[in-house]
């Protein structure tokens, strides 16, 4: 059976370094569309462990060949609704394919939204009259992608796009709420203050921690609690308990391992979310340690870079 996978933007040379790291495959093994990887080796993927780099896999995506933009429209809704299409080429007759399928919202999201839980396919124009095509695809999000309007006044940091975004996906994996006005959350190395600013958005009391103090209008609000510290070496046993826990710390990612497992193993939380930093070369076998941990997920989010995201909810 073969499967394609779609990077990130601007990020296709960190995909094809995790496939050639963490699944010995090669470049020269793939066909590649812009930024679409497709290939027929799918052996190491048997266990239904995908990329982290790929925003989306297309599984047992098939080839068709078609006619007029009509008839590859009136092909896609005979299989199923949702459809979004990935473009690197032929991108007027792309979209115009999309605009006679049913609607789906491409539009940039108001935080917070919920992800839909229906299945979208995907597909993609490799030549004027030829698509690769698949029903079935990893990622809820329309080809595996999407982005917020921003706030670019408020937030003391582009940081907020990712806790944002965290959260949004944490709600579909665990089908929770967000954090509200009831919750107490801690923010591990939280200056200059963007995640906590988020908490603050959704009603929350935040207890911030970090070496450096965060912006005033933070600093100044009465239902932040501010402690200059690192974070890192406060006991949980002294603190919380929290609703929340959060990290965007930059350590190396043993340290935030242990971490984890310390805020697990105390009981003092039920919900975790933290942003694994990556130093230097991937260590993969670190990194299925962090989602090994029983009721967890790693993540590559569409606003992360060189780094992946945690997430953990004990039921």
């Amino acid at each position: 059976m073969p499967v394609a996978f779609l990077a990130y933007p601007e990020m296709s040379q960190m995909l094809v370094s995790e496939l050639k790291s963490r699944f010995n495959m090669e470049l020269s093994d793939f066909t590649v569309y812009g930024d679409l990887f497709y290939t027929e080796n799918v052996s190491p993927f048997a266990c239904e462990k995908y990329p982290y780099w790929a925003r989306t896999t297309a599984i047992n995506p098939k080839f068709q060949k078609f006619e007029s933009i009509g008839e590859a429209a009136k092909f896609l809704k005979a299989i199923q609704r949702n459809w979004a299409s990935y473009q690197f080429s032929f991108f007027r007759r792309s979209s115009l394919i999309q605009e006679k399928l049913p609607f789906i919202n491409l539009k940039p999201k108001s935080f917070p939204f919920e992800i839909p839980s229906s299945q979208i396919g995907l597909f993609t124009l490799i030549d004027e009259n030829k698509m690769l095509y698949s029903e079935t695809a990893t990622s809820p999000l329309p080809s595996g992608y999407f982005q917020f309007i921003e706030d670019h006044e408020n937030p003391p940091s582009r940081a907020y796009l990712k806790l944002q975004e965290a959260l949004v996906r944490f709600a579909y994996f665990y089908k929770t709420p967000l954090p509200d006005e009831k919750s107490y959350c801690f923010d591990a190395g939280a200056c200059p203050g963007g995640w906590t600013w988020v908490l603050r958005q959704l009603g929350s009391r935040v207890f911030a921690v970090d070496r450096a103090e965060l912006c005033d209008s933070l600093m100044n609000d009465s239902s932040v609690e501010f402690l200059k510290h690192d974070a890192f070496t406060l006991e949980t046993d002294k603190i919380g308990p929290f609703d929340f826990v959060f990290s965007d710390v930059i350590c190396y990612p043993e340290r935030l391992l242990n971490w984890v497992n310390l805020w697990i193993e105390s009981g003092r939380t039920k919900n975790m979310i933290c942003t694994i930093k990556m130093q230097g070369e991937i260590d993969w076998d670190l990194v299925e340690k962090f989602a090994s941990i029983p009721d967890s997920h790693v993540v590559h989010l569409c606003y992360n870079k060189h780094e992946l995201t945690w997430m953990w909810h004990k039921d």
